[in-house]
C-alpha cells in the first residue's frame, strides 16, 4: 500500500522492525508483537544514563520521574484517559489480581460478578479466585459456541442488584472476537456494576477509548503492540483514590503510585512510550496530537489488517481439511484452526518447518477451548496478523496450511 493520509506503507513499516531479518513469518502477533528499532533504542538509551529511584533531590531521581511520567502519559493517550488514572506494574496478570484483592475489600459474602468464557483466564482466575474467598456468587455469560459471538442480550439475565463487577475481554486472543463491550458496560452500570475489560488484544488493532468502551478499568499489555514487557490498567483516578491496595508502609499512598509495588524497571518504561510513540508514527505526515495521530495510524492498520486477514481467513475456510473455529462478525485479525489428523503441536511443527511461527494450544482462553471442546484434542493452531505481515507472508502461509493434508 502507498503511503499518503491514512495510509500504511508496509514497506517502510518493516524497515522499523530489525526482528524481521531472520525470514519467518511471523503469525505469532497475539502472544507478543515484535519490537521496532525505536523501542530497543529507548530502552538501550535510557540505560545509558545514571537512573536512581524517585523521590530524592538529583537528577538522575528526576530521570526516573520523567520515565514514569512519560509511560503514563502514553497509556492515557492510547486509551482516552488520563495519566493520573494509569497504573504500571509487571503484566496484565499481576495487576488484575492487585485490583482484584483491592476491590474485594468492598465486597461482602451474597455479592456478584460476571465474567465470561471468552476471556483470556487473566480475566478470570483473579476473580473466581477473590470470590471463592468472600463467598460470591459467580455467573457466566457464555460463547456462542458455533459463531464464537459473545451475545450481549444475555447479560440482562445475568445481572441483579447485588452484581459488583463484570469482566469482559475486548477482544479474544484466541479466536478475535470483538464482543460488544459498550452495550455490555451500558447494562453494567445500569445495574450499578463496574467493568473491568481486558484490552491487552484489542490495543494493537483499534482505537480504545475507556468512555465510549464504558468501562471502568481497562487493562492492557505493551509488549502486545511492540512495546517491553510492561503491563497497565487505566481507570479514573477518582475510582482509584477509594481503593486501598495492599502495600509497605512507607511506599507512596497517592493515586497511582499507591498499586505499584516496589522499584519499577524505568528504563521498559521509556520503551512503553516509545512504542506508543511507533503507532502514533505508522501514517508519519499525519499531525495533531499524539491521541490524533494514533486515530489515523490505527484506523489504518485495521483497514490493512482486515484485507490481509480475510485473504487468510476466505483461504483457509475454503480447504476442506481446516476446520476455523468461530466466525465472529467483528474480530481482530486472529483465528484458531485444526486440523482432523494432527494434533494443534504436529501442525505447529510443521508450520516451523515451513518457515511459520504460530502458536499451539489453549492460550489461556482455556474457558473458551473447553466449552467448544477443543481442548480435548490438544487446543488448537493459531495465527495472527499485524501491521508488519504482508500479502506475501499471507500466501506463504496459505500454501504451508493447503499442504498439511
Amino acid at each position: 500500500m502507498s503511503s499518503g493520509a491514512g495510509q500504511l506503507d508496509v514497506a517502510r513499516v518493516r524497515g522499523l522492525f530489525p526482528g524481521l531479518s531472520d525470514g519467518l513469518v511471523h503469525t505469532d502477533g497475539p502472544g507478543g508483537a515484535l519490537v521496532p528499532e525505536s523501542v530497543v533504542r529507548a530502552v538501550s538509551q535510557a540505560m545509558r544514563v545514571p537512573i536512581a529511584d524517585r523521590g530524592a533531590v538529583f537528577a538522575s531521581s528526576a530521570r526516573a520521574e520523567q520515565l514514569v511520567s512519560g509511560a503514563r502519559t502514553a497509556v492515557a493517550d492510547l486509551v482516552g484517559a488520563v495519566p493520573a488514572g494509569v497504573v504500571l506494574g509487571a503484566n496484565v496478570t499481576s495487576l488484575t489480581y492487585a485490583v482484584a484483592r483491592a476491590l474485594g475489600k468492598h465486597w461482602r459474602r451474597g455479592d456478584e460478578l460476571v465474567v465470561s468464557r471468552l476471556d483470556h483466564d487473566a480475566n478470570i482466575r483473579p476473580w473466581l479466585q477473590i470470590a471463592d474467598e468472600i463467598g460470591m456468587v459467580v455467573r457466566w455469560a457464555e460463547v456462542d459456541i458455533e459463531t464464537g459471538e459473545l451475545p450481549d442480550w444475555q447479560y440482562d439475565e445475568l445481572l441483579t442488584d447485588r452484581t459488583r463487577l463484570v469482566a469482559v475481554t475486548a477482544a479474544s486472543n484466541a479466536i478475535g472476537t470483538c464482543p460488544d463491550v459498550t452495550a455490555i458496560g451500558l447494562r453494567a452500570h445500569r445495574a450499578g456494576a463496574l467493568v473491568y475489560v481486558d484490552a491487552a488484544h484489542a490495543a494493537p488493532h483499534m482505537l480504545l477509548d475507556i468512555t465510549r468502551l464504558e468501562a471502568d478499568f481497562v487493562a492492557l499489555s505493551a509488549y502486545k503492540w511492540g512495546g517491553p514487557h510492561v503491563g497497565a490498567v487505566v481507570a479514573h483516578p477518582g475510582l482509584l483514590d477509594e481503593l486501598r491496595p495492599d502495600k509497605l508502609v512507607p511506599a507512596p499512598d497517592r493515586v497511582p503510585d499507591r498499586f505499584e509495588q516496589g522499584s519499577p524497571p524505568y528504563e521498559l518504561y521509556a520503551g512503553v512510550a516509545a512504542s506508543v510513540d511507533h503507532l502514533a508514527a505508522l501514517c508519519p505526515e499525519t499531525p495533531g496530537t499524539r491521541r490524533e495521530r494514533l486515530a489515523v495510524s490505527l484506523s489504518a492498520v485495521g483497514r490493512y489488517e482486515d484485507a490481509l486477514f480475510d485473504r487468510l481467513d476466505r483461504a483457509l475456510r475454503s480447504m476442506a481439511h481446516v476446520q476455523v473455529l468461530g466466525s465472529p462478525q467483528y474480530r481482530t485479525p486472529t483465528l484458531s484452526f485444526t486440523l482432523p489428523r494432527m494434533r494443534p503441536r504436529q501442525v505447529a511443527r510443521e508450520l516451523a518447518r515451513r518457515g511459520v511461527c504460530a502458536w499451539d494450544g489453549d492460550f489461556y482462553s482455556r474457558e473458551l477451548f473447553d466449552a467448544i471442546g477443543a481442548n480435548d484434542d490438544g487446543g488448537a493452531v493459531r495465527l495472527g496478523l499485524m501491521h508488519y505481515n504482508t500479502v506475501d507472508e499471507v500466501d506463504h502461509v496459505i500454501d504451508s496450511v493447503a499442504a498439511l493434508r
